[in-house]
């Protein structure tokens, strides 16, 4: 059944990022019944977007998605004033930062209310991480909901002088917008999607928008550099993106990505989007800290239950390769890591 009902996500998804999505194939039931799954996900502007010339368009879920699509467009509106005076501000203090997703992985849709807007992810180099902390800690900095990020491991294999040669800046008002290369780009909402297990489906709408958008002298060499583990990645992401939303990825390396595509995985991201909830997402899950569990150890197995991995995530987290191998090897080392972790942790909170 939740096998089911993802495909059903899956296809009131596919191609809904262009100009001119294909023709929806869902019955009005089928719309109801995935409308909260599709609602939950964020992506209910993009199911309004494909149905809006179809006769589906007056079906009551799809009066929601419409409502959607208003409301988001008004946030994107709200957001790029927003971005503006953020830019500004760190301007003015010198530093440098780095928009990442976000407003940049809408600039991939016809529209950029059709993607939802979350916190504003910036990237700054480690020397202005404190002047960038203190813009944000000022009464006009606390005004914006930041994820503020120290360095650039999680970017790639390269270096910041060779991400900041690539990235790209775009006006926005008064104000000057620096965004990643397409192909750091591109890179990232591939990791991104795979490190969260793949459980929300809009991320993989981005992944098919930004590999559909590409300009001229997009680099592949350059996307799938880093060695073999990481263009494994890259091609995973891509080939779901072609499997379940049909991206059109033909006359590029990634044309045949979904033939390499293990057999466990598009069933697991079919399942996970069956139930595309935050508070059904890692931490949201778990009862309490594990910490809690040494003095009152009661309901510690059962919640060690909720803090399994996900194949997806525990495969990107050991630095694994996305094959036909089992993936419990994986998730077991994940479960170690934390482990250690923890117990690390503990130790050097009891000597403290």
């Amino acid at each position: 059944m939740k096998s089911s009902q993802g495909n059903l996500v899956a296809s009131a998804l596919k191609g809904a990022w262009r100009v001119e999505p294909p023709a929806a194939s869902l019955s009005a039931g089928e719309l109801n019944l995935v409308a909260p799954l599709l609602d939950a996900s964020g992506a209910g502007a993009l199911a309004w977007w494909k149905l809006r010339r179809s006769p589906l368009r007056d079906a009551e879920s799809a009066r929601g998605f419409r409502e959607s699509y208003r409301l988001q467009t008004l946030r994107a509106a709200v957001r790029e004033g927003e971005l503006e005076s953020l830019f500004a501000l760190l301007d003015v203090e010198g530093v440098d930062a780095l928009l990442v997703k976000g407003w940049d992985a809408a600039r991939a849709y016809p529209e950029q209310g059709l993607r939802p807007t979350g916190d504003i992810d910036l990237y700054v180099r480690s020397s202005q991480y404190a002047a960038a902390r203190e813009v944000l800690k000022s009464p006009e900095g606390r005004r914006f909901w930041v994820d503020l990020h120290e360095g650039f491991g999680e970017l790639g294999r390269d270096g910041v002088d060779e991400l900041y040669a690539r990235s790209r800046l775009f006006p926005l008002g008064g104000s000057r917008v620096r965004v990643l290369g397409e192909e750091d780009h591109l890179r990232l909402l591939c990791f991104h999607l795979l490190r969260h297990g793949a459980w929300r489906p809009l991320w993989l709408c981005d992944v098919a928008a930004a590999v559909e958008s590409h300009g001229e002298g997009f680099d592949w060499g350059l996307l799938l550099g880093g060695g073999h583990r990481r263009a494994n990645w890259v091609m995973s992401a891509l080939g779901l993106a072609q499997s379940l939303l049909g991206a059109n990825v033909e006359g590029t390396p990634a044309a045949r990505a979904r033939r390499s595509l293990p057999r466990w995985l598009v069933p697991v991201v079919l399942e996970r989007w069956a139930r595309p909830y935050a508070t059904e997402q890692a931490p949201y899950t778990q009862r309490a800290p594990m910490r809690a569990y040494l003095r009152r150890p009661h309901g510690v197995w059962h919640d060690l239950r909720r803090r399994w991995p996900g194949p997806v995530e525990a495969t990107v987290a050991a630095g694994g390769r996305f094959d036909a191998l089992p993936r419990w090897p994986f998730q077991l080392i994940n479960c170690f890591t934390r482990t250690a972790h923890f117990l690390a942790g503990t130790g050097k909170a009891a000597a403290d």
